[in-house]
């Protein structure tokens, strides 16, 4: 809902306040404001011009040359607009002036002649192009004759103008609507509010001598009032109600159109008008539509209908869609002379059913939906019909048709002081909940601490005590409820254990280059089972679907990650994104269970997807792409930060490249899995070479000892010392590691593989194992005969254990 601060003066006074520290207490009150946005920015010495002459450019075909009176003087002005003529009132910049964008006018020569200010279209004053009536959209924009010459063009346009967008819950339907925003700002600043004019002038003639209403399902249409209006001067509107409806977002058409539209949004009551002599009927029939019955509407859509969508018709075929838009046939044109003005009161799901259906949402449909003020509908006519007599020079006619069965009445709710200062721990008093009461415009009878309240029709979200709870606190002022702080031993906010080493393995993820994606818990049928860790797969977990799912791509809930998170991967590769690394901490769900009858056990997993570069150095032409020894060293980093031991054992797995592919075993358990999705799988799925990760985060986080530990910078130098062994191609470079860890212990202080290597000057079967050792004491600098002795040790034990030999 955008709305107008200079539209809503017109109801409440809100003082010398700005639009910032209004839109600060309508927050504070409960209804939130997105945003404020000018009308234009800021223009100077722009005033309203008379053209006393207009002619032909002596040196150009396309330039006008004007005479134009700006009340203190006549300036000469050049002008190119196709729409320039002599006996305009124009908005002039004068030279010196600025307007929007910082842009100033200078005096300038075109064509040889001087030309000293400019005529400005409304584009050129700020306002934005889709909402500039059309018949000035391509050229300078002319006021009504009674505006005076020399007047600041500013007020007169609207362009001082501010507009606070709310951002309405459900439940506030009331404030889809001037007015409803005003009893808002009332009740929040204590002030009156001033109600629009009704009053109508009705011939003697009557409406009900010229059409009938019949409405065939009460249920969904209790009420419709059929006004007509007669002798109608279609034309433009009055340039204040032009300038409203530009605030709130809406393009000016003609005076006719533009007074329903303004009255929807002062009263949030949708109205119609249909062209009374293209009706062709003396009657208006509610029905639902016929199957398959079509109609064209406003917007030049033929639309298919069924059972479940009301219609207007004229009784022989449809003229509108209720409550959502009407048909071309009866569209207000610059012909009209007399309309049939619709007000009336639709079924909320009616209305919700067939904006589903058809795809057609209007700011008629979206009021509807949300359910209209009873007490409105018919005042909102008599409104409309006001304003068509003042502004279109129209005759109404008395006793308008009508079809009533509309419930008006209101609701009752029963309030106590003491039950709300208990609820709200306030020491309110009886004399300030009457207060509150008198400032949202509620009329009550009150007995001691009792107040029977009766809530007016406008505001359909009240109807129980704690809505009126809600009323009171807001009214009376959310800063001014105490507050106390929680009591106990623990500290207030802080994170569990489990939520901090949680957190921590997200920052180092982070940190490692991956970024956080949360998927779906729901996932394809054909994938549900793919992708399962081994230490799942065991457990021969049954899918669990959904009854009634909302797509096909999400029935069943998912029993890994990697799927959804596969799905993004290919989602944003279409897109040309091509590098990425995502990873997702969150739960899968297993059952045993064909037929489910307890909820499925809650697993945490870690899980992660990298494709593409990982590094790319353009100046230095180098990129790294993503491999099976990334992804393994992310993982590595990972569990070092945990302080676990991990070990990864060459395994194959049914979805992923049988050579590229190694679970993960923590305490001779296995605890998840990495590789490179299979070829055919990534051809599926279209998506180029994809490396993945899955960890049970469950056990990692049982097996985590959270004990933080420390080691003091070495006193003493290291020793390096590589090593190459030949050994078996079947044989792990992983358990020569481990036998060198266990042998070299404690001098041995890291071990490191840098190479392998096969080929040329190596027996057939045979490959050569590089690794890099660190030896040091913390206690001494260790001597050339300890490290030769540890060194071969080392070499013995794995020269006897693997078969192998040193490489020379």
């Amino acid at each position: 809902m955008l709305v107008s601060i200079n539209w809503l003066k017109r109801y409440v006074d809100i003082g010398d306040i700005t639009p910032e520290e209004l839109a600060e207490k309508i927050t504070k009150t409960g209804i939130e404001v997105d945003g404020i946005e000018y009308i234009a920015d800021e223009s100077k010495n722009v005033v309203t011009g008379y053209v006393k002459s207009c002619e032909r450019h002596p040196n150009a075909d396309k330039l006008n040359l004007c005479q134009v009176d700006v009340g203190d003087e006549t300036l000469q002005i050049i002008c190119g607009a196709p729409n320039i003529s002599q006996g305009q009132k124009v908005a002039v910049a004068r030279p010196g002036a600025v307007l929007p964008g910082n842009f100033k006018i200078k005096k300038v020569k075109l064509r040889g002649i001087e030309s000293n200010g400019m005529i400005c279209s409304l584009q050129e004053l700020g306002i934005e192009e889709k909402y500039v009536p059309k018949d000035v959209a391509d050229g300078i924009f002319v006021f009504p004759d009674d505006v005076e010459i020399g007047e600041d063009v500013e007020p007169l346009l609207n362009l001082n103008d501010a507009v606070l967008e709310f951002d309405l819950t459900p439940n506030r339907a009331d404030c889809l609507s001037m007015l409803g925003v005003a009893y808002e700002v009332a009740a929040i600043l204590n002030q009156d509010i001033m109600l629009p004019d009704e009053t109508v002038n009705f011939s003697e003639e009557k409406a009900t001598d010229h059409v009938s209403v019949e409405v065939e399902n009460p249920e969904l249409n209790p009420y419709y009032g059929a006004v007509i209006i007669k002798d109608l001067e279609v034309g433009k509107s009055p340039l204040w109600m032009r300038n409203a409806l530009i605030a709130a977002g809406i393009r000016p058409i003609n005076n006719v159109v533009d007074i329903t539209n303004y009255v929807l949004l002062e009263y949030g009551q949708p109205l119609h008008a249909f062209d009374y002599d293209l009706l062709n009927s003396d009657k208006i029939v509610v029905r639902r539509a016929k199957q398959d019955e079509k109609m064209v509407t406003l917007d030049d859509v033929e639309r298919n209908l069924s059972a479940d969508h009301l219609l207007i018709t004229n009784g022989k075929e449809p003229v509108a869609l209720a409550g959502v838009m009407g048909g071309a046939n009866t569209e207000v044109n610059a012909d009209t002379k007399t309309v049939l003005l619709e007000a009336a009161y639709f079924n909320p799901s009616s209305v919700r059913k067939t904006v589903k259906d058809t795809g057609l949402r209007s700011e008629s449909s979206t009021r509807f939906e949300k359910g209209v003020d009873p007490n409105r509908v018919a005042r909102a006519g008599m409104r409309a019909a006001h304003l068509m007599q003042k502004y279109a020079g129209g005759t109404v006619l008395a006793e308008p048709a009508t079809f009533d069965k509309l419930d008006r009445s209101e609701k009752i709710v029963e309030i106590n002081t003491n039950e709300i200062n208990k609820r709200l721990g306030t020491a309110i008093r009886n004399e300030e909940i009457g207060d509150i009461l008198n400032r949202l415009q509620f009329s009550f009878e009150q007995q001691a601490e009792e107040f029977s309240v009766t809530i007016p029709t406008r505001r359909g979200d009240i109807t129980i005590f704690e809505d009126m709870l809600e009323e009171a606190a807001r009214i009376y002022g959310y800063d001014n409820l105490p507050f106390t702080l929680p009591k106990g031993s623990s500290q207030a906010g802080g994170l569990t254990h489990y939520q901090q080493l949680k957190r921590e393995i997200k920052g180092y993820l982070q940190g490692a280059g991956l970024m956080e994606t949360i998927t779906y818990s729901l996932t394809k049928d054909e994938l549900v089972t793919k992708f399962l860790s081994p230490e799942i797969s065991e457990k021969n977990p049954k899918p669990v679907h959904l009854s009634m799912p909302m797509t096909e791509d999400h029935k069943s809930l998912r029993l890994s990650l990697i799927p959804e998170l596969l799905q993004t991967v290919s989602y944003n590769q279409a897109r040309n994104q091509m590098d990425l690394a995502y990873y997702e901490l969150g739960n899968i769900f297993i059952s045993a269970e064909e037929n489910l009858t307890q909820q499925p056990e809650e697993k945490l997993r870690a899980s992660g997807v990298l494709t593409g570069n990982w590094l790319v150095h353009l100046w230095q032409q180098e990129k790294k792409h993503v491999d099976f020894y990334l992804v393994k060293g992310i993982l590595e980093g990972l569990f070092d930060f945990l302080g676990i031991e991990a070990d990864y054992v060459q395994a194959e797995l049914p979805e992923l490249h049988p050579g590229r592919c190694a679970v993960i075993m923590i305490n001779n358990k296995t605890a998840g899995y990495l590789g490179q999705v299979h070829p055919k799988l990534e051809k599926d799925l279209d998506i180029k070479e994809t490396y993945i990760f899955d960890i049970d985060m469950d056990y990692v986080l049982e097996v985590y000892s959270g004990s933080n530990s420390y080691k003091p910078i070495p006193k003493y130098p290291s020793v390096s010392r590589d090593i190459a062994f030949i050994v078996d191609e079947d044989v792990r470079a992983g358990d020569i590691k481990k036998q060198i860890e266990e042998t070299g212990a404690p001098l041995v202080q890291d071990v490191h593989i840098f190479d392998v290597y096969k080929g040329e000057h190596l027996e057939d079967g045979k490959k050569s194992i590089a690794i890099s050792l660190l030896y040091q004491d913390p206690e001494k600098t260790l001597k050339d005969e300890e490290v030769e002795a540890s060194y071969q040790e080392i070499v013995g034990k794995v020269n006897d254990k693997f078969d192998a030999y040193v490489r020379s």
